[in-house]
Order: C-alpha cells, then sequence, then structure tokens
C-alpha cells in the first residue's frame, strides 16, 4: 500500500507539472521569452531549443501529461477498490465502480489540473525559465512520441482539413509588446520617471484605439466667432486668447462654417466671411489615427468633432493627436490651470476636467473606467445623473468625492478621498 500511495504521488506530481508547464509556455509572454533567448548561458541555449517548435512542446507535455495519468489510474484504481471493498462490503461493482471514479476524478482536477494551471498561468514569465531544464529532459525523452504525433496530426490536417500543418509564429503581435511593456512599467519604482522612448512606444501601441472625443477639446473651452462679428472683434478675441486658429458659426455653436487663421488679418479685410477657410469635421467614435490621416491628406491641422446629433461636440487639432503619443506640447500661450494637487496619502484636490485614466495612472489609482465618460467630473455626473451641489459628498466604490466647486454647468473641482476597503 506504501509504495503505491508514493506512485500515485510521484504521478500527481508529473502530472501537475506538464499541466502546468503547458499552460505556462501557452501563456507566456513570448517578447519576454525572446529577450531571455538572446541572453548567453544555459538557461537562453534551452531557451532556444525547446520553443523552437512550439507545436512539439506542447505534444510532449500532453504525452507526459497522458502517462503520469495513466498510471495514476493504474495504482489509484487498486487502492480505492481495497480501501472500498475493506469499509463497503455491501456495496454492489457498478456503485462502487462509481466512487472510485468521482473520487479519483475529483483528486486529479484538483491537483493536477485546476490549481497547476492557474498557479502557472499566474507566474507564467518566471515558472517557464525555472522549470526549462526539466522540460526540455522531458522534451528529449519523449521526441520520438511526440513527432509520431505531429506526423500523423499533419497528415490528418493536410488531407482532411486542407491545412498546412504545423505552422511557426515568426512575429509578436501589438498585444503582446503592449503586456511586455506594461509589465516593465509595473516594475518602476512609483517615485521614478519612466524612461521617455518607454511612454512614448506604449502610446503608440494604444494610439490606434483612441477616439476622437477622447483627445478633443470639448465644446465649452471652445472659442469661436459669430459670422457676422466686425474684424477688430476678431483682432482683439486673437489677441487675448494667443490661438493662431479661432473658429466662426453662424447663429450658434452647433453650424460652424469655417475658421479663420490669424495670417489672414494681414489682408485687412473687411468682413470675417472674405477670409474664411474651410473646415473639416468628424465624428466623435472615429479613430485619432484616422482623423489624423484625413487631416494630413486634406493638409488641415484642425476638424470639428461632431455629436451623434450631428451638433458640436469639440474641436479637435493635429496637435491634440501628436500630444497622445509625444506627452503634452507647451508653448507661451497654453493656459495650465488644471488642478492635480496629492494633501495626503490619501487625499487629493483634482480638476473635474482631468481625464480618469491620467488620474489612475499618476496616482496609482484604480477608479473605474467606462467608455460613456472620459474625465474625472464625467465619472462623477455618469453616477449622480446629474449635476452635483457644492460641498455635497458622492462616494463612487471606495473613493468619496467632496465637491468643492461647480458651476450650472460642469463640476470644476473636487476633493478625493481614498476610503479604505471594508
Amino acid at each position: 500500500m506504501d509504495y503505491q500511495l508514493l506512485i500515485i504521488s510521484i504521478a500527481l506530481i508529473f502530472s501537475a507539472f506538464f499541466s502546468g508547464m503547458e499552460i505556462a509556455y501557452v501563456s507566456a509572454n513570448k517578447i519576454h521569452i525572446e529577450i531571455e533567448k538572446k541572453q548567453a548561458g544555459l538557461l537562453s541555449s534551452i531557451l532556444h531549443k525547446i520553443t523552437k517548435r512550439p507545436s512539439k512542446f506542447i505534444a510532449t507535455m500532453l504525452v507526459g501529461n497522458n502517462i503520469s495519468l495513466v498510471i495514476y489510474g493504474f495504482y489509484m484504481g487498486d487502492v480505492l477498490m481495497d480501501f472500498i471493498t475493506q469499509q463497503y462490503s455491501t456495496l454492489n461493482a457498478p456503485t462502487s465502480l462509481l466512487i472510485q471514479t468521482a473520487i479519483s476524478t475529483l483528486i486529479i482536477l484538483l491537483t493536477a489540473e485546476f490549481l497547476p494551471k492557474v498557479f502557472f498561468q499566474i507566474y507564467a514569465n518566471t515558472l517557464v525559465k525555472v522549470f526549462a531544464l526539466p522540460a526540455y529532459l522531458f522534451y528529449l525523452i519523449f521526441s520520438p512520441i511526440s513527432e509520431f504525433v505531429l506526423w500523423i496530426s499533419n497528415i490528418v490536417l493536410k488531407n482532411f482539413f486542407k491545412t498546412e500543418g504545423d505552422q511557426v509564429q515568426l512575429a509578436f503581435s501589438k498585444v503582446e509588446l503592449g503586456d511586455y511593456i506594461t509589465e516593465q512599467m509595473e516594475t518602476v519604482n512609483e517615485h521614478d520617471d519612466v524612461d521617455s522612448e518607454i511612454q512614448i512606444f506604449q502610446n503608440a501601441l494604444e494610439f490606434s484605439g483612441v477616439k476622437a472625443r477622447e483627445v478633443m477639446v470639448p465644446r465649452t473651452e471652445i472659442v469661436a466667432l459669430e459670422l457676422h462679428e466686425s474684424p477688430s472683434v476678431l483682432t482683439k478675441l486673437f489677441i487675448e486668447t494667443g490661438h493662431s486658429k479661432i473658429l466662426v458659426y453662424k447663429n450658434t455653436i452647433d453650424d460652424i462654417i469655417g475658421y479663420v487663421h490669424s495670417f489672414e488679418l494681414f489682408k485687412k479685410p473687411k468682413t470675417i466671411k472674405s477670409i474664411l477657410l474651410p473646415i473639416e469635421f468628424v465624428p466623435e467614435t472615429m479613430m485619432i489615427n484616422d482623423v489624423l490621416d484625413a487631416l494630413t491628406k486634406k493638409r488641415k491641422s484642425v476638424a470639428v468633432v461632431l455629436d451623434e446629433y450631428g451638433g458640436t461636440s469639440g474641436l479637435i487639432t493635429v496637435e491634440d493627436i501628436i500630444e497622445e503619443l509625444f506627452g503634452e506640447i507647451e508653448d507661451e500661450h497654453d493656459i495650465i490651470d488644471l488642478i492635480e494637487e496629492q494633501l495626503s496619502e490619501n487625499e487629493f484636490k483634482l480638476s473635474a476636467r482631468l481625464d480618469v485614466d491620467y488620474i489612475n495612472e499618476t496616482f496609482k489609482l484604480s477608479m473605474p473606467e467606462e467608455e460613456h465618460y472620459e474625465t474625472l467630473g464625467g465619472m462623477i455626473t455618469s453616477h449622480t445623473e446629474n449635476i452635483p451641489e457644492q460641498s455635497e459628498i458622492i462616494q463612487i466604490a471606495e473613493y468619496q468625492f467632496t465637491i468643492l466647486e461647480v458651476s450650472n454647468t460642469k463640476i470644476d473641482t473636487v476633493l478625493l478621498e481614498v476610503l479604505e476597503k471594508e
């Protein structure tokens, strides 16, 4: 009995190892593995050999797992049969078989399938390196069997499913690149600055997934002028704002008909209409890479962002889009009035205009991010479904917001307090 229990335990350990290595190999970041392969030493050599043919490595792990399960089942059946016969001699054969199957299956699922796969998936990058040597030894031992299995599977795939059989992925996906950069950034100390090249690279990976409404200047901050105003009013507006371009509308801001460039004032125009330039319109759901492409082809630098009803939602410029890649581009006319102060470990004074994802990244928070809002003010109004009053306290998850400044149309400043989780 003792030697049988020992063999069962060893079989379970090997089955857990093969199951875990299979899921770890699939879950591990391919870029992480490739970088390890470029290092000198025994580990890099082993990783290079076991990753040369991914399908063969997976087949090897499956072969090893199946052999372990067969040995486990053989000895576990005898042990359970003896135990049931001694303790419950009155049970008939079908019932006894059912109990044996249930117990042995439960044990194998917990100890050799579910738990090791979860563990190996969480620590995939580390465990692939830690167990690379024993995995390679089994890779060599079971090589003839795995080669035969692959040969059979390739014949089936080519003849019945008309595919090319075993294929090796030579390129990395954008998701894998993004995951690797994220992993590296998470290892950076909270107070250390992230290298600018790394930040730009991460921004570039996320660039194609950003919509126009996420980077636009909102409608409430647009500087615009009515078509029938005099050029002198326009000149004064250029001087006050420092902008090089000002939108022009007819009757309401929802009917923008063009824009005026400050250079046009040198022509000493009699009316604004005489120097009016055409402007592009884009929907707020349009991706910014498509907006940039459209503006570049038409040699434009500014576009009006429209909401789903055709009204003016905001304004987007080429500069706004480029800032998504390279960070904030400031000039002498930029007015930085957004507040982001950390008052204590768990208290922050923030402008409601700040993006939720920016606050989360800057202060290491995890406030909920949803598709229907971008800013802190948008998150609060989405939760309350109205404009809260001054000094009103709102709690969202473990975050408590005290409204410090508010107008009739928007929240200006809030005090954020991170509460302890219950």
